[in-house]
Formats: structure tokens, sequence, C-alpha cells
């Protein structure tokens, strides 16, 4: 069983459970945490720097998950973090283009 942790920006934790292969030997449980950065708004260089903050404090497996609305961060930020070996998941377009949200896997 994995259970998935969910930090948004607020500090709030939001505890999800699901059906999925064990990580840990010892206890069968892995620990997933989800963060979620709000940086809609923001021009460069605050997305990005703000991005590889989120990062450092997450594990290996853990999901950061980026929204914002400057176009160019959208290109450097998946550029950026393949470059430091991080993957990314997904980069989605929301609000018709106007908003992006860019998943990263740690």
């Amino acid at each position: 069983m994995t259970y998935f942790l969910k930090y948004t920006e607020s500090g709030n934790r939001q505890h999800k459970c699901c059906q999925g292969p064990s990580v840990s030997l010892t206890l069968g449980v892995r620990i997933v945490a989800e963060m979620e950065i709000d940086v809609r708004g923001q021009t460069c260089p605050v997305p990005l720097v703000e991005c590889r903050k989120a990062l450092k404090k997450t594990s290996p497996g853990d999901l950061v998950i980026i929204k914002g609305t400057h176009p160019a961060s959208k290109k450097e930020i998946p550029m950026a973090c393949e470059a430091m070996g991080f993957k990314v998941l997904e980069i989605e377009d929301k609000e018709g283009g106007k908003e992006w949200e860019i998943k990263i896997r740690r």
C-alpha cells in the first residue's frame, strides 16, 4: 500500500491512500509527498527559484506541482529540472492557455 501525503503552501496536510506496490522493505509502506507551489502572477526568476526551493525540500519520489502564468517560466522550468536530473511528468495548459501547471517527480 502506498500513502500519499500532500502539502499545500499554507502548510496544511491532506492524506490519501491508494493500492500500489510497496517500496519499503521494513514496513511495506512508502510515503509520497506532493508539494504544490502557486507562482501565478510572478515573473522570472521567481517561478524557477520557488521550484528549486520546493525540490530541495522534497525527497526522491515526491511530486512537485508548479502553477503559474509567466510564459517564459513554462519553458524554463522543465529545461532546468531535466538538467538537474528530475523527471518532468506533465506540462498542462489551464484556463484557455492563460495558466499552466507543471508536474515534476524528484
